[in-house]
């Protein structure tokens, strides 16, 4: 059996493993997941809240933006608080203060440290302690509490309407006044956002939960709550739990166990079986010939440009909101374009400019690698890129008018604002895009088939697993439509990450590291059946922690305990092939510099080594900062989250959108003289100006919030209170610089494809004398 044979078979094994743990995962964490009562009652037997008040509270909550304003158990913006941890600790607190003025002092924090001790004993009994009753689908409190939950739920009306004594905050949280319509959705707001904050302070019941070490043990009092015990919070003495500490020194362990591993592997494998091959003369890429469906694709690359540039114009407008609350500069920007809104609108397009890259990139490839350009070819290409733009700008339309509170609730999951990080899109537009995303998959296999269905090639492995890349795009993106409008939420958070971490960290992953190989095999400067082991075994290698350590998401989101040990153990070897990610650029840099004419190709070439960079920082360094369970106990939802966020998203996907872009379009407009100096200004300062956005802003704001949510919890360190100190208003103007430099970057890129299509000039013969800086 051939060595490609061989990896073809480890790829399909490990794949139907990984895929059938995930999916029983998956089992496991709807079983556990935190149960939805029917109603919510006193002692007394008054109702508080109903079902039907919860469902209309998510409703609601959704509507609004959801995950984009604040957070719900560590998932989403950063300027608002974590609802759940935020009512969880004014609930305790309001506890406290309850029982202190019943023994006659003003309030919870006037008392001496014995009284206070007894008092946080009595609020860990009655917070932890779990009063659900399967039989009736009842949650019993007592009446202290409800009375401790309605000045709580008071507050929170206050703060989503127009009360001037909660303006201050509003402000603070860049929430527009009225972000909630009327007093009956912010009622049921405050049931949805109760039931959340139950769900993280009280503790399982016995059976409940896969693998829960306190049910073997016996030790009832170290039972975890729904979301293992997060968010920190002392008054109940939430605290990580022991599970928490083991597989987070496991992780460690299994990472460089991976480095140990991979390293012995490139010791013994490195130069072996690796043949000299005569390199080309010149360019292979300048004899394609361009088909009409190859130079449709252009537009795609434009309308990368065009979401990029809005994508940075809102982020601006976003980090702005954390100085001014809800104003721009003196202008009421929040009663137009409200923080929820701009955040939803910059992290979406964050994935839809990188996908359009990726899609522009499929189709023009295909046509290059086959010479076949099926019929109709270019009509699909051009229905496609209107399609993409109906997309755009009908789910923009519609998540303004829900967050804006014009819409209604009956058709806000259908064509308004979802709520969901990175899948904030209505289902409507999910299933178009869907659709879109199967036009896609048709398109590129149409143009490849006449070689997947020819002769055995050397080349033939890597366009098959680019093929079968681009049906796992196609396909994956439907884990988006898995869920319904009123699916639990830990399902709901199971399925989309499939969609966030699958689809657009998994296959596109593999989809580029294909592509990539085909263009350096197609150049000539690498031999195919090298390419084919290559391309396979990294995606072994990627795959085999890319699929489970997709449970390191979903640590306290009401999974159980083995959830949490797959999620550590797996996302750790996700940073193995990391830690060589210093021989990648090497060989990449080797491949710019192998032949004379590669000269054309330098800055796509240093935009895929600057990939390689930022994989090893922001994938690598940043993302195991926060991947452990420990780690991520604290730091989900601080600054440290979009520190890896934007390290990573942009500085892996990003730059290798902006690559493989301006490979295409070295193709597409082959004979002309490329002026490189706004490119090389494009290349430096997009770099330079997300390592001062990291390193000025991210990294310090985050820092310091772990260290506060360490010494005094969780809601604290989201606090109005901490996040209005000067020192916090000083870092956050600190991005400035780093904004402005990568904003300069993001136009020169813009003006290099402008001048392309403006001034045009054909270059002189030889090609490799043509570029100059």
């Amino acid at each position: 059996m051939s060595n490609t044979r061989k990896l073809w078979l480890v790829l399909a094994t490990l794949l139907v493993v990984s895929f059938s743990v995930l999916l029983w995962a998956g089992g496991e964490i709807f079983r556990a997941a935190p149960p939805m009562p029917e109603k919510v009652v006193t002692t007394g037997g008054d109702v508080l809240y109903s079902r039907s008040d919860i469902e209309t509270g998510r409703q609601v909550w959704q509507s609004i933006g959801g995950m984009q304003l604040g957070s719900i158990w560590g998932h989403g913006g950063y300027v608002a608080p974590d609802w759940s941890a935020d009512w969880l600790h004014r609930e305790a607190m309001a506890m406290l203060d309850g029982w202190a003025r019943r023994e006659g002092a003003a309030t919870y924090d006037s008392l001496g440290a014995e009284q206070q001790a007894s008092l946080r004993g009595r609020l860990r009994s009655a917070m932890r302690t779990n009063t659900y009753d399967r039989q009736t689908g009842t949650i019993t409190v007592s009446v202290e509490r409800a009375e401790a939950m309605s000045n709580v739920a008071a507050h929170y009306v206050s703060l989503f309407g127009n009360d001037p004594a909660t303006a201050s905050l509003r402000e603070a949280y860049a929430m527009r006044n009225d972000t909630v319509d009327t007093l009956e959705h912010r009622r049921a707001l405050t049931g949805f956002f109760w039931w959340t904050a139950w769900a993280a302070g009280t503790e399982r019941l016995p059976d409940e939960g896969l693998s829960l070490a306190v049910e073997r043990t016996g030790t009832a009092s170290r039972r975890v709550t729904y979301t293992n015990n997060w968010p920190a919070e002392p008054l109940i003495e939430n605290t990580p739990p022991p599970a928490l500490w083991v597989w987070s020194a496991f992780s460690v362990l299994f990472l460089l166990a991976g480095i140990a591993a991979l390293g012995w592997h490139h010791a013994v494998s490195h130069g072996r079986g690796e043949k000299p091959h005569a390199l080309p003369t010149s360019d292979p890429f300048a004899d394609v010939r361009i088909t009409p469906s190859m130079r449709a694709s252009a537009k795609y690359f434009w309308l990368v440009l065009a979401l990029f540039l809005v994508q940075i114009l809102l982020g601006a407008v976003t980090a702005h909101y954390q100085v001014e609350g809800q104003d721009a500069y003196g202008f009421a920007l929040s009663q137009y374009l409200p923080y929820s809104l701009s955040r939803t609108w910059h992290t979406q397009l964050a994935v839809l400019w990188i996908a359009v890259a990726w899609l522009g990139t499929g189709l023009y490839i295909a046509p290059a690698l086959s010479g076949h350009e099926p019929r109709f070819q270019r009509i699909g290409v051009n229905f496609l890129f209107i399609s993409l733009l109906i997309i755009v700008v009908g789910s923009f339309t519609g998540q303004w008018f829900a967050v804006m509170q014009k819409l209604g609730l009956e058709h806000n999951f259908w064509f308004g604002h979802q709520g969901w990080e990175y899948a904030d899109m209505g289902r409507f537009w999910q299933w178009y895009l869907f659709i879109g995303l199967g036009l896609w998959l048709s398109l590129v296999g149409r143009a490849l088939w006449p070689v997947l269905r020819g002769p055995q090639t050397d080349t033939q492995s890597i366009i098959g697993l680019m093929f079968l890349s681009t049906v796992a795009i196609g396909l994956f993106f439907g884990a988006a439509l898995m869920w319904g409008e009123h699916t639990h939420i830990s399902e709901v958070e199971y399925w989309r990450w499939w969609l966030v971490h699958l689809w657009v960290e998994g296959f596109f992953e593999v989809f580029a590291t294909a592509v990539m190989a085909l263009i350096f095999t197609r150049l000539g400067l690498v031999p195919a059946s090298t390419a084919t082991v290559a391309v396979l075994f990294a995606t072994i290698i990627f795959m085999a922690g890319g699929v489970l350590g997709t449970l390191h998401h979903l640590y306290f989101v009401g999974t159980p305990i083995a959830v949490v040990a797959l999620g550590a153990s797996f996302s750790a070897l996700e940073v193995v092939p990391l830690a060589y990610i210093g021989f990648e650029a090497y060989h990449t840099w080797k491949l710019g510099q192998s032949t004379p004419w590669m000269e054309r190709y330098r800055w796509p070439i240093l935009f895929f080594i600057a990939v390689s960079f930022w994989n090893l920082i922001g994938a690598g360094l940043f993302g195991f900062l926060i991947n452990p369970p420990l780690s991520l106990y604290y730091m989900q939802g601080l600054n440290l989250t979009p520190l890896h966020g934007h390290t990573a998203l942009f500085g892996v996907y990003g730059m290798l959108g902006i690559a493989l872009a301006l490979f295409c379009l070295r193709g597409l407009r082959g004979q002309m003289h490329w002026n490189t100096r706004a490119l090389k200004l494009a290349f430096w300062a997009l770099n330079i100006g997300l390592a001062l956005m990291a390193l000025l802003t991210l990294l310090p704001i985050g820092t310091m919030q772990l260290l506060a949510a360490i010494e005094h919890g969780y809601a604290y360190s989201r606090s109005a209170e901490f996040m209005q100190r000067p020192i916090i208003d000083l870092l956050v103007w600190m991005r400035v610089p780093g904004d402005t430099v990568f904003s300069i970057g993001a136009v020169a890129l813009a003006w290099f494809v402008l001048r392309l299509w403006v001034a045009p000039r054909r270059e002189t013969l030889p090609p490799a004398d043509s570029e100059h800086e």
